[in-house]
């Protein structure tokens, strides 16, 4: 897309985006970035508009990015939660085994590492929502678990 035709929709549609984001976000700061980030993806991609649906385009895709942003808030919360939250003493031989997983985990990885383990492992999160919460790429939640679990397998073995 051009442009000069972008910088006329922006100035046309960003009152109208803007409410759209503030009635649901209630924080002017996040509903301006949601209406710049639109934007810049209007500019970054190859979107066809039509004349008869921009503004219908438009005002549905701030309230999906709005929309996001929010799960991606809810999940970060939740993650922030689990990962604060204290661990039982372990007593049964299985518990044990847990902590010695646990404290090998601790000592051998990264902060990143333990908390993409603790966030899959402790605390059930899903590949996406961990994706998320670290700013990282399904792929790469894969590697990062990939490589705890081998190492935790030799260390078992061993």
């Amino acid at each position: 897309m051009k442009r000069v035709y972008i910088q006329q929709l922006f100035k046309q549609h960003y009152a109208k985006m803007y409410r759209v984001a503030y009635s649901i976000l209630l924080d002017e700061q996040e509903s301006k970035d949601v209406v710049s980030d639109v934007f810049a993806n209007l500019l970054q991609g190859d979107a066809m508009l039509l004349p008869d649906t921009t503004e219908h385009y438009l005002l549905t895709s701030v309230r999906n990015q709005c929309f996001k942003r929010i799960r991606h808030e809810e999940i970060k919360h939740q993650a922030e939660q689990f990962i604060s939250s204290e661990h039982q003493v372990a007593t049964s031989a299985e518990d044990e085994r847990l902590a010695d997983i646990e404290e090998y985990v601790a000592s051998c990885f990264t902060e990143q590492d333990q908390r993409i383990f603790r966030m899959r492992y402790s605390y059930g999160c899903s590949y996406e929502e961990i994706a998320a919460v670290e700013g990282i790429s399904r792929v790469a939640v894969w590697k990062h678990l990939s490589r705890v679990l081998n190492s935790i397998k030799k260390h078992l073995k061993s």
